[in-house]
């Protein structure tokens, strides 16, 4: 049967420079040549930059890498001190100011230079770029998160073509426009350096990662550079630009797809399409074998295919993550011209907003299962994206897994991730909230052209990421419709209707354009069934925005202003909490990275430089908190361990009243997961990879079969059994009353069963009820929870403060020794040991578990890896109680 493309099926008509690069999915073909990736960059400060006079020693051509960035160019030879460590922030901004050039030269191989197409990629540049090849100038470029496609056939060489990369600042692009609005829209961050001034903020009017322009975790370094691969592509026939592989209905007993397959043609004619697939199993066959005719120009082939009793993808702790991969291929003749490979999971997705007697339900179903989503906010890896290694990505990502998280949310603010990460997040059976690139402020959608240069990014994106079965939503953009409805001052919405009311109409209008109906339909045509979202926190464009009784929720009452103590996550019941925070210090080891031990105290110039709260005082506000639970830290390393041991009580507080509403409330990411630097902030894991006390918890939070013992500040004490399986689990539930010295009050067992995917109330204690006549200031409830196949669960009370709590000297005693595993350390204390941290200094030690409260009469093992020797771990070993850092209470 003879079927011929875009008549039959569909015709796609794309401008080259929006099309969808398949360079890193698909293999090279006999007949399109890609190969060729453009090295040998070198760079400079542009002589003509504002900056080329005061800061020369950048004026000289040195060698550069491609992908790479301007400031870690500059760190590798030398001209600017490491931006990570000490306090070089200030002493940098000039390089944002300044305008940048690389350049190279390289040959065009034969069968490029006289190809029928050829295409220079710039697969991705930062930001405002003009491009020049031979003199000629063939682009310029205006958005950091395109592919920028070239058809060069005709202005290569043979040999020597010089390629050319100018790259203007950003902020001086942009401050003459934004500085001459009569009213101007909201912004994120003001830069405190002097580089621009605060009441003209530019960053919202750049398609470049917002956190470049410093967020309240990170530095601002506003870079620039060549920031992914430049290739040249040439072919004579057929490039395959797109694969997608689109789900239309996937069940337990078939899968119904439509594989469509996009087509850039030099040469019209009739070809051989063939499709192969790859089952989980490694079994190749092949699924379709059909001829088209195809024109000139771009084209989409659609291609049905059913799988009987398919091996559907699951995310983690539902079932397995089985991996399709499809190969396509396009032949003249018995010459194969091009080729593409996607690999997908087969599964169905849904996001369920169904009305009920409060409002809408907001939860996701995968292959109808109703999972709550358990997990953490992500930001960038790195300040300078292109050294983010693939290492560190699976680590982190990992690392996530290890805590029970099944869901990640991808914030807007900073740049959509490599195929590497949703490689592993595939893999691992993670689930993705995706945002588009907004973080914040506004942005002046109320522009067509800005408008049109966010469509082609996100169409491009989509298409990239469509394939990837870890991705379930896409969301328009990060908190701009709450702080254009709520927030005060910063030219939101507020400020901006009492000073320009037409203009502030004018701004609405277009935010309303661009998240409310274009970005969806850009989901809704490209994204193959998966859901849109237009703001995080909010309810779809409905009149009120982050509210509990619809919608997704974010929380900053607790840790931002007016400053609740934790206990008041307690008093909110989302139906999705999607943020929600406490702020930490990472261990000393990270900090000993970028702080000298005389650098080092509360309120040193180098540890404020990694304090970036930008709302108030950072470490004020963690002080605050951790005096309100634990007391005055004796020094500055009883404050850093203090702060992470109430950044992992507080957050744990959050997120076992989440889960035990349900099924009112169905998610629960708390901010953040990892860092772009080391310093502090709102992370579990800091930025080299190393768990705070946080993570640790979070895998005991988190665990798939929990209990959940909450004391709110009433003194009652709710406990709730917690079950994400889908099967029915069986157990015992333990409730002790246990003195501070070790005393046992009460014992007592009962056993329990845990319905499928359920939160099930037990009962409600009153402190009189547990206590009896027992001390409060002296006395802990503890609640076990085991079931045969689960690791245990345990959910510690306190019924006062730390700080009023006698803790005594706990007599901790430690024994390491070696296993079949590695090592193992065994923990017994004489009292009741809270928060105890097991630190080797500088060792590479890997624990399996930490952040403990160790009861009296009892073993503690913990599982370790590391490379040191046992007399090495042994001596290096250090352990940390509260009873360490809190001054005795006075009785």
């Amino acid at each position: 049967m003879r079927w011929r493309a875009g008549a039959r099926f569909e015709r796609v008509l794309l401008p080259l420079a929006g099309l969808l690069l398949a360079l890193c999915a698909a293999p090279a073909s006999a007949g399109v040549r890609e190969g060729l990736v453009i090295d040998g960059w070198r760079f400079r400060q542009l002589p003509e930059s504002p900056q080329a006079r005061t800061h020369p020693q950048a004026n000289a051509w040195r060698a550069a890498r491609v992908p790479g960035t301007v400031h870690t160019d500059l760190l590798a030879h030398r001209l600017i001190p490491d931006p990570h460590v000490g306090a070089p922030e200030a002493g940098l901004q000039w390089i944002g100011l300044a305008d940048w050039e690389y350049r190279t030269t390289f040959d065009a191989p034969a069968g490029m230079f006289d190809a029928a197409r050829s295409d220079l990629v710039f697969e991705g540049l930062d930001t405002f770029a003009e491009v020049w090849l031979n003199g000629e100038k063939i682009l310029d470029a205006s958005n950091f998160f395109r592919t920028w496609r070239v058809p060069v056939q005709g202005s290569l060489q043979q040999a020597g073509n010089e390629l050319r990369v100018v790259l203007h600042s950003p902020i001086n692009r942009m401050l003459p426009r934004v500085a001459a609005m009569p009213h101007k829209i909201g912004g994120n961050y003001a830069s405190p350096y002097g580089d621009e001034p605060p009441e003209a903020m530019t960053a919202n009017f750049v398609r470049k990662p917002g956190y470049h322009y410093g967020w309240d975790w990170g530095p601002r370094y506003v870079t620039a550079g060549v920031w992914k691969p430049v290739r040249l592509q040439s072919w004579d026939a057929v490039r395959i630009d797109d694969l997608h592989i689109r789900q239309d209905q996937v069940t337990a007993e078939r899968a119904e797809l439509s594989v469509r397959v996009g087509l850039d043609v030099a040469r019209a004619g009739d070809y051989e399409l063939r499709l192969w697939q790859t089952g989980p199993d490694g079994r190749r066959k092949r699924v379709a074998r059909q001829r088209i005719e195809v024109v000139a120009g771009t084209d989409t082939v659609t291609v049905p295919l059913a799988i009987d009793e398919p091996r559907r993808w699951f995310p983690v702790g539902y079932g397995a993550q089985a991996l399709y991969r499809f190969d396509a291929e396009v032949l003249d003749g018995r010459r194969l011209v091009a080729s593409a490979s996607q690999r997908t999971g087969l599964r169905s997705v849904e996001l369920r907003l169904d009305p009920d007697e409060v409002g809408r339900t907001f939860h996701f179903e995968i292959n109808g299962i109703p999972v709550f989503a358990k997990g953490a906010n992500f930001i960038p890896f790195d300040m300078f994206q292109p050294r983010v290694s693939e290492a560190q990505l699976r680590r982190v990502l990992q690392s996530a897994v290890d805590a029970n998280m099944n869901m990640i949310r991808g914030w807007g603010g900073g740049y959509y991730e490599s195929d590497a990460f949703f490689d592993i997040a595939d893999e691992l059976g993670l689930l993705v909230w995706q945002d588009f690139m907004f973080g914040g402020g506004m942005q002046p959608a109320y522009d067509p052209e800005f408008r049109a240069n966010v469509l082609a990014e996100a169409r491009e994106q989509v298409r990239r990421l469509r394939n990837r079965p870890s991705i379930v939503l896409w969301c328009g953009n990060n908190e701009q419709e709450i702080a254009w409805k709520y927030w005060d001052g910063g030219n939101h919405g507020k400020e901006l209707r009492a000073a320009d009311p037409e203009f502030a109409e004018t701004v609405w209008e277009g935010y309303v354009q661009l998240f409310g109906r274009d970005l969806r339909q850009v989901v809704a045509e490209e994204a193959g069934g998966i859901a849109y979202w237009s703001s995080s926190p909010g309810n779809d464009l409905a009149e009120e925005a982050n509210v509990p009784e619809a919608g997704n929720m974010h929380y900053w009452e607790v840790w931002g202003w007016p400053a609740k103590p934790p206990t008041a996550y307690l008093d909110l019941t989302p139906r999705f909490m999607a943020e929600f925070g406490i702020q930490a210090w990472p261990v000393q080891r990270t900090i000993d990275h970028f702080a000298r031990p005389d650098e080092q105290g509360i309120d040193t110039p180098v540890i404020e430089a990694h304090q970036k709260f930008m709302a108030g005082k950072g470490n004020a506000r963690l002080l605050h908190y951790v005096e309100m639970e634990f007391g005055t830290p004796k020094n500055f390393a009883d404050f850093v361990y203090l702060s992470q041991a109430t950044q992992a009580e507080g957050i744990e507080i959050a997120a076992l009243h989440h889960r035990r509403s349900r099924p009112y409330t169905m998610g629960s990411l708390y901010w953040q997961l990892n860092d772009v630097w080391p310093g502090a902030s709102w992370s579990s894991i800091d930025w080299f990879g190393r768990w705070k006390a946080l993570h640790f918890h979070a895998r005991r939070f988190f665990a798939p079969v929990a209990v959940s013992a909450l004391r709110n500040a009433e003194g009652r004490t709710g406990v709730h059994l917690l079950n994400d399986r889908t099967t029915a689990r069986s157990g015992e539930l333990r409730v002790r009353v246990v003195g501070v010295d070790g005393n046992v009050l009460r014992d007592e067992r009962q056993a329990v069963t845990l319905p499928p995917l359920s939160s099930t109330r037990v009962d409600a204690y009153a402190d009189a009820q547990l206590l009896g006549g027992a001390d409060p200031a002296a006395t802990a409830a503890v609640f076990d929870l085991r079931v045969e196949g689960e690791p245990p669960s345990r959910r510690v009370v306190w019924f006062k403060a730390a700080k009023e709590i006698d803790w005594g000297t706990p007599g901790l005693q430690a024994e390491l020794e070696r296993d079949g595993r590695g090592h193992v350390l065994t923990l017994r204390s004489e009292r009741i040991a809270r928060a105890v941290w097991i630190d080797f200094g500088d060792l590479d030690v890997e624990l399996a578990d930490n952040a403990l409260t160790v009861l009296p009469g009892e073993s503690v093992t913990v599982q370790l890896t590391s490379a040191a020797s046992l007399a090495d771990l042994r001596t290096a070993l250090n352990l940390r109680s509260l009873a360490d850092a809190v001054q005795p209470a006075s009785r």
